[in-house]
């Protein structure tokens, strides 16, 4: 704990009723943090000044790391150039909070950490202080449902340019004197009364509750006075609930007591403008505002009215008043729903604070004459426990009235204490005026204070593409920041106001690659109850994110019981309200409190109903920010791939933004018109400000799409290419689902493969180290769309240049400056230098189904009318959409032919199609097997839409590498997927199952292990490896399989045939319970790894065949075997990779269209509800049909057969 100090200059004051709890209260994060490690320096300057100590804001386990080394040099770099340096908004933050916690007379310290911190110091004028601590009243207001809030305003500089608050609170009646020495209203204001006076406010009629003007100075120019909007201030009449009477002396009391005087001191730097605010005690107003006899003094009055003696205070007639007037005040608080705390509960609440305090810092600052309440001292704890009173940085500091310091700039007379009247007074409408029509860099005060930080993680792009659309809407009132989750610094999460998260899902439920170390780390952070050990605990976790998802999911009941799919819904509970049972039981407990109890936020989840673990990720992180304390603004979101998902994103944008708004009080501000106008229509950039300007030559393939996708992207040579079917392996009976087909569905209502292809592609690495593996990873091919596409694109394009020279795709920015709008060519972000038809080959989507907004696009280029009306119904009629969507899943092409009026301009063609994603394959090798290799196996998809009798798609990246000869080039980055590799103990069991080109990872595992058994002479446990597949001719690596059995590397195999003549049909499932009891032997009796690789719905039927399996071999109830499993996958022995958004069959196609048809019909007629959770497909036989469905495929579904093959885009589920 830091060393008590003496605070230089303080003064001890008076103590002033109505300052809040404690003498009001910043409330800020919850989260039990590490005592700081000060780090203190003292710099001379050239005059011989002595600057305060620079305090470290970071707590211990930031100290001498990287991020502190840089952050401290960062500082004295600045105080050596200007003399001093600026907090970060994170530091600025926590040390206003830890202001609040180190101060030692305020009672109500156990809400330190819930305190909203306002960002003012952009602020240069009084006008702008004034509209900046209107915007405060309001928030903290809050309808009587007070949030505790502090708005700080720019430091110190050279002590001649401070910004003031002069009134002692923001809130506060005027005092009258009169000739005869005595008061109208509160005596303890006459002399700022006075000086209001002589500043030219007239009061208003002379009564005892007049609300004083806000007086305020910046930039040490002389003081302007405001009026304060009458409908800002929430005033409470006091009456007594059993004498009626009481009414009769018209009393009242203001909601809100916020502190406007101290001065903030943080880090070495003094803000002497910060007010704030709490809540009120009962016995600040009920004591001593209205009972002292040096303020309203109506202890004789209402002693009277009593009918008690008043002529002797032996009869404790004036503890008899005490006692009816704090009844009246918590009475008249509680009816009118203003939060009130009362002192005994107040009291209670900092005896546990102070126990806390005692535990983490080893102390707690407390000032025993401010503690104990003004009203039976004696009968709360805090009367009997010794305080210790010393003085801690940051802090607040009392300093002296302003108008007694202030050194006037005008209309001094010449004994310089005349104070100058000003020309006029400004009034709240006036100023909100003036500021809306000066420049944009000042206009939305809010915009500048308080942030929405929105936070994505993706595969594609989807979940990026709306953040970004997110930021934009919450940038008309918030200071929107959008951050990837992998560049986003978590310990800041704690001391940020909103949170907005939109997150695709990996896999069967994992993160996107960039979310996971968020993932962890906020588990870490549910673990230790803090931010402070992340580092520590993530090093040292082993739970596989599949477990950490499961657990989440377990313990949340909250998210479960909050979430919304296909649709967003406001849960009106998680809502402030006007509407409470009690305003005092939950303001000074700790029950609700966490690491993120301040922290505001909502989740947007990507997802396909496809997947048993619908939305997973999503639904993981919206538990566990509820789990660490933060508040819904709206219940999850899920929105489903499958069912309208861009209608659900912006139906949930736009009711997300409406209760940000509400929560922190924007709602009358007019951005929020210009927000909404911007979310019912799509901004697209117009011909205009797009120029395709003629460049010398083009970028390398390489680095341009390491621009696009934000990867380091490397290009490999083919070594070699086979199809391992041979070329005349043909199969025309059915599809193939990993080897699990069932012939149940009509020939016409099943989408067919036309032929039986499986690419074996070899690539050299060479020694780029950025291709580094392990078994198990994936690898991300950069596709190429076919030439007769892009062909028939370039066909319809409009002011297009040359399609064959290299060109630069410019945008036309508009910047906001002093001196006006200024206009440059910036450009494009992603987009590199290359030919149109480079660009339309390598770098965008040509083979989705074009979004709603992308076709409403092309209705405004539509020359033919019928044409135009379609367009605009497929753009505005979600369930039309969805039904043309997926009856035709058209690409580009057949869309432009259906529609051949169209005719889009070049670059707005190539600035509005989305990018062209990686498509991920599990790696079919070993780098110490084949060293400087990648191997890949490949599912080449070709079928036909319309129910088989449609036009024939081709697999966007499966048919560009069966197309790719020997000595070509392929574009690729490496993806490690940590919770698939081998077991670090080589000597445990290990089951595969791995159907059809599930095998692909697996083919890597037995290599690795061989070479580790031949060159390294390790020893190694049993390797089991269930495969299945229609035909014996179909057998993948039937040959390597069988010689690795004979080397002792798999030591069983079996095989699983469905369409084999004279055979009945087989499936993985089946092998697993008909060897059940040796499977039960290696995963629980000798507690092996148990990896499943290929289509959900096969990995979601064996997960339930091994359940059934561990539970009658080993006789467990449903309990004991969902606990079994679960810790499986707490101990990563449970292993999943899962490739490929599949559907079933179309009859359940149609059952999802349907459905959603359902749900937006209704969400259109009734407007926001709370829907039932889209549930997972329902079970049904293994080998049905199954379709992928996706941005993977040249415009339409294709038949899926497992992890990497066909054209999975992997379950990213955007």
């Amino acid at each position: 704990v830091c060393p008590p100090k003496e605070i230089r200059g303080q003064e001890e004051g008076e103590r002033v009723g109505g300052g809040g709890v404690g003498g009001g209260g910043v409330v800020g994060w919850v989260g039990e943090w590490v005592e700081e490690e000060w780090v203190e320096e003292e710099w001379v300057g050239g005059g011989g000044g002595e600057w305060k100590n620079y305090r470290g804001i970071y707590c211990r386990k930031r100290f001498k790391s990287e991020q502190h080394r840089q952050r401290w040099e960062q500082v004295v770099g600045e105080v050596e150039e200007r003399g001093t340096y600026d907090l970060t908004q994170t530091e600025l933050v926590y040390g206003a909070k830890l202001a609040w916690r180190n101060a030692p007379r305020c009672i109500g310290r156990i809400q330190w950490s819930k305190l909203q911190v306002f960002d003012a110091r952009y602020v240069t004028t009084a006008s702008g202080m004034f509209e900046a601590i209107c915007n405060h009243i309001k928030y903290a207001t809050n309808r009587g449902n007070l949030r505790s809030a502090i708005t700080v305003f720019p430091q110190r500089t050279d002590g001649k340019h401070d910004f003031r608050v002069w009134n002692a609170q923001l809130i506060s009646y005027a005092g009258y004197k009169k000739e005869d020495g005595s008061v109208i209203g509160d005596p303890i204001n006459v002399d700022f009364t006075e000086v209001c006076q002589r500043l030219g406010w007239k009061g208003n009629k002379g009564g005892q509750f007049d609300i004083l003007p806000l007086v305020l100075s910046a930039n040490g120019h002389d003081p302007e006075w405001f009026d304060i909007p009458p409908d800002l201030i929430l005033i409470v009449t006091i009456e007594h609930p059993e004498f009626k009477w009481f009414s009769e002396l018209n009393l009242q009391w203001y909601s809100l007591p916020a502190v406007a005087s101290l001065m903030f001191d943080c880090g070495g730097l003094e803000f002497p403008a910060a007010p704030f605010n709490g809540w009120y005690m009962a016995s600040e107003i009920g004591t001593r505002d209205l009972c002292d006899t040096q303020r309203y003094n109506i202890l004789e009055p209402v002693g009277k009215m009593m009918g008690l003696d008043t002529r002797s205070p032996t009869n404790l007639w004036k503890d008899k008043v005490l006692i009816e007037v704090n009844i009246a005040v918590l009475h008249s608080y509680q009816k009118h729903n203003v939060t009130i705390v009362d002192h005994h509960s107040a009291a209670e609440s900092f005896m546990k604070h102070f126990e806390n305090e005692q535990k983490l810092r080893g102390g707690c600052p407390a000032d025993w004459v401010w503690i104990v309440p003004p009203l039976s001292g004696s009968i709360t704890p805090v009367f009997h426990q010794e305080m210790s009173l010393y003085y801690l940085k940051p802090s607040y500091e009392y300093q002296d009235p302003a108008w007694k310091s202030h050194v006037w700039k005008k209309n001094k007379d010449i004994n310089r204490n005349s104070i100058r009247k000003t020309k006029r007074k400004f009034r709240f409408k006036e100023i909100a005026r003036a500021v809306k029509f000066t420049s944009k860099l000042f206009g939305k005060a809010l915009s500048k204070r308080i942030k929405a930080t929105i936070l994505y993680a993706t595969e594609t792009g989807k979940s990026e593409q709306y953040a970004r659309k997110l930021g934009e809407i919450f940038g008309h009132t918030f200071n929107a920041q959008v951050y990837c989750m992998a560049d986003y610094d978590l310990i800041n999460i704690e001391h940020e106001a909103m949170v907005l998260v939109i997150t695709s899902t990996f896999g069967n439920g994992d993160p996107p690659e960039n979310g996971e170390d968020f993932a962890k780390n906020l588990y870490a952070m549910k673990v230790s109850g803090t931010a402070a050990d992340i580092d520590d605990i993530s090093s040292s976790m082993h739970r596989s994110l599949s477990f950490m998802r499961m657990n989440s999911l377990t313990e949340g009941a909250a998210g479960a019981a909050n979430v919304s799919a296909g649709g967003s819904s406001v849960d009106k509970s998680l809502i402030n309200s006007n509407i409470r049972t009690s305003v005092t039981s939950d303001i000074m407990s700790e029950n609700n409190f966490g690491p993120l109890s301040n922290v505001r936020f909502a989740v947007f989840a990507l997802g396909s109903s496809a997947y048993p673990n619908f939305c997973a990720f999503g639904k993981y992180v919206d538990n566990l920010l509820s789990e660490l304390g933060g508040e819904r603004l709206l219940s999850l979101t899920c929105g489903d791939e499958l069912a309208g998902q861009e209608q659900a994103f912006k139906q949930w944008a736009a009711e997300v933004f409406s209760v940000g708004c509400e929560t922190f009080c924007l709602d009358d501000d007019v951005a929020i018109q210009e927000a909404t106008a911007a979310l019912k229509t799509e901004a697209c950039a117009t011909a205009e400000k797009i120029k395709l300007f003629p460049s010398a030559k083009s970028d390398d393939i390489a680095l341009g799409l390491s621009r696009t996708h934000s990867k380091r992207v490397r290009s490999c040579q083919v070594l070699a290419s086979r199809n391992l079917h041979g070329d005349n392996a043909s199969d025309r009976l059915g599809v193939e689902n990993n080897g699990e087909v069932q012939n149940t569905q009509p020939q016409e209502d099943r989408v067919v493969n036309l032929s039986r292809w499986t690419q074996q592609v070899v690539l050299s690495t060479g020694e780029i180290n950025e291709l580094y593996y392990q078994p198990g990873d994936h690898v991300a091919i950069l596709p190429a769309n076919s030439k007769d596409l892009v062909d028939a694109v370039i066909a319809r394009l409009a002011q297009c240049p040359n399609t064959e020279e290299p060109i630069q795709v410019l945008m036309l920015k508009e910047k906001h400056t002093l001196n006006g709008i200024s206009q440059t060519w910036e450009p494009h972000e992603r987009l590199p230098t290359a030919s149109v038809r480079e660009l339309l080959t390598r770098y965008l989507d040509i083979t989705t189904p074009p979004t709603s907004n992308f076709l409403h696009l092309l209705a405004e280029y539509a020359h033919d009318n019928d044409h135009r009306t379609r367009l605009e119904q497929l753009a505005t009629d979600p369930h039309e959409y969805e039904e043309w969507k997926h009856l035709k899943y058209p690409h580009l092409k057949e869309v432009l032919e259906e529609f051949p009026s169209v005719k889009l301009d070049a670059g707005l063609m190539l600035t509005q199609l989305p990018y062209l994603g990686p498509r991920f394959y599990s790696i079919s090798s070993s780098p110490d097997a084949h060293p400087g290799e990648i191997h890949v196996t490949v599912a080449v998809v070709q079928y036909h839409t319309h129910n088989g009798r449609g036009p024939l798609h081709y697999g966007v990246c499966s048919n560009f590498l069966k197309e790719v000869p020997p000595g070509g080039h392929i574009e690729l980055f490496v993806r490690s997927a940590t919770s698939f590799h081998m077991p670090k103990d080589p000597t445990v069991p290990v089951i595969l199952v791995g159907p059809g080109t599930g095998v692909a990872p697996f083919r890597g595992f037995w290599h690795h292990r061989h070479h580790m058994i031949r060159h390294k002479k390790e020893k190694t446990g049993s390797m089991t490896l269930f495969f299945g597949c229609r035909t014996r001719a179909l057998d993948l690596y039937m040959e390597e399989k069988e010689a690795m059995r004979r080397a002792g590397v798999l030591t069983h195999t079996y095989l699983a045939l469905s369409r084999e003549s004279k055979l009945p049909k087989t499936y993985v499932q089946d092998l697993l319970v008909e060897v059940g009891e040796h499977v039960y032997r290696q995963v629980v009796l000798e507690r092996g790894h148990f990896y499943v690789c290929g289509d959900c719905t096969m990995a979601e039927c064996v997960y339930q065949k091994l359940k059934m399996i561990v539970q009658d071999h080993g006789r467990l109830t449903d309990q004991e075997v969902e606990n079994f499993m679960l810790q499986m996958r707490d101990e990563n022995r449970y292993h999943e990779d899962i490739f490929g958004i599949t559907l079933r069959t179309e009859e359940i196609h149609r059952q999802k269209r349907e459905s959603a048809r359902v749900r937006m019909s209704s969400m259109a007629q009734q407007g926001p509800t709370t829907p039932t959770p889209t549930q997972p497909f329902p079970s049904h036989p293994l080998g049905q049909a199954a379709v992928m469905v996706g941005g993977s495929q040249q415009g339409g579904a294709a038949v899926q057969s497992g992890p990497g093959q066909g054209d999975p885009t992997p379950h990213m589920n955007e």
